[in-house]
């Protein structure tokens, strides 16, 4: 397998930065306005107001990639089920019904969902060092959520908004891994085509929720909100995670995600006007000890 220029993995590692930087709003947003808007309608407009921005930008690439996306219909739909779609929905459902604690730590496993569905997919097989780094990784994100003191592992609760989280966590690791898979197109066209496949089966299960939920009323702060999350946690987030997994792969791209739990805690403290402990940085030594050790030298191998 060719690999990339040493400034373009560069940059590409660095744009890794800003998916779980953005996704960490996302969880601390979601959890804020729970009472506003049910999980459905958040994630349909979220996802309308991204088409929407992003389309008059795109839709010339769109048209020019049109007779190769038609040929790729298959996995345009499946990605965007699976990581449009179905992924956010379940978050959004998730913080209606567990704790941000269960929720911050069950996300810790995305890398290592990442690679068993690397496996079992494309057959890519890590090394033990980087078995080591990933470990590293989830051991940080792990520590920050537990705030240093491992005995709240025991205080866990496990409720129906768990299932449904692990059940996301496992439609995102394969939805990172197809990526890959996408027809050749612009990464503009890939992003605008599955979001807009995304909102056409949003569309139904919107209608539906409305039947059962009161009517939404329009207010400053879910304006706000969806406006945060169809630009930067959907538009922004993907295109830097889309061009990092098509740079590095899925399995380095997927230790980033550790990075979540940390950001979210910057958050806490910038926000919210909590303080930074020990604990945190402890947690950040040991992300970044793991995501450089997974990456030194000798690039992931494959089973041929």
């Amino acid at each position: 397998m060719a690999t990339q220029p040493p400034a373009a993995n560069g940059s590409a590692y660095l744009l890794l930065l800003l998916p779980p930087l953005f996704w960490a709003g996302n969880v601390v947003l979601a959890r804020g306005i729970i009472d506003l808007i049910p999980p459905v309608s958040l994630s349909f407009w979220r996802w309308t107001l991204a088409l929407l921005l992003l389309t008059p930008f795109t839709w010339k690439q769109v048209w020019r990639d049109w007779p190769v996306a038609c040929k790729g219909w298959k996995i345009l739909s499946l990605t965007a089920f699976l990581g449009i779609a179905s992924f956010n929905v379940m978050l959004y459902a998730a913080v209606h019904t567990t704790t941000a604690l269960n929720c911050a730590l069950m996300q810790a496993a995305m890398p290592a969902a990442i690679i068993l569905v690397s496996f079992l997919i494309d057959r890519v097989r890590i090394l033990r060092r980087q078995a080591f780094g990933t470990g590293l990784c989830m051991a940080g994100a792990v520590y920050i959520v537990l705030q240093g003191k491992i005995d709240t592992l025991l205080e866990l609760r496990f409720a129906e908004g768990d299932l449904i989280m692990f059940i996301a966590i496992f439609f995102y690791a394969v939805y990172t891994v197809l990526v890959k898979r996408r027809p050749a197109i612009h990464p503009l066209s890939f992003l605008t085509l599955i979001i807009a496949i995304g909102v056409l089966i949003l569309a139904p299960l919107y209608l539906i929720e409305q039947q059962f939920t009161p009517a939404l009323v329009v207010s400053r702060e879910i304006v706000l909100s969806i406006g945060y999350v169809a630009l930067f946690p959907s538009i922004l987030a993907y295109l830097c995670w889309n061009h990092g997994i098509e740079r590095l792969g899925a399995n380095r791209a997927g230790l980033y995600i550790n990075l979540i739990p940390l950001f979210a805690a910057v958050m806490a403290v910038l926000l919210l006007g909590e303080r930074f402990q020990l604990y945190h940085g402890f947690g950040m030594l040991l992300i970044f000890a793991g995501i450089g050790l997974f990456n030194l030298h000798n690039p992931l191998k494959r089973r041929l």
